[in-house]
């Protein structure tokens, strides 16, 4: 394993990568959207997320463009983020079957 567990914000912003670079914004909504809005980053939250995952290898800048004058950089996940990501899902895999076999093991009619 390479490190603990990937907190939430971590874990959705590299989601929100998986399938293509996007720029800040368009990660913002696609986090959003996959939280299914339990998830409403703030630009300062998600570009120190992004500079973090940055130093640790698992984003890069993929390019820059300008639109309306104002630079929009666009990130990919790196493919040590795609393990990285591949890694916790497999955990949270392994997490969740434990607790359906403990909920389907659970005697029924248990008090409140």
């Amino acid at each position: 394993m390479i490190g603990g567990a990937l907190r939430e914000p971590t874990f959705l912003i590299l989601t929100a990568l998986a399938a293509c670079p996007q720029h800040g914004y368009g990660i913002l909504r696609d986090v959003e959207e996959i939280s299914d809005g339990r998830v409403r980053l703030r630009a300062g939250t998600l570009y120190t997320a992004l500079d973090r995952m940055s130093a640790d290898g698992w984003v890069t800048v993929d390019r820059e463009e300008v639109v309306d004058g104002r630079l929009r950089r666009y990130y990919r996940l790196t493919d040590n983020g795609a393990a990285r990501l591949e890694e916790e899902v497999q955990r949270m895999r392994a997490h969740t079957r434990a607790a359906e076999l403990r909920l389907r093991a659970r005697p029924q009619g248990g008090t409140a």
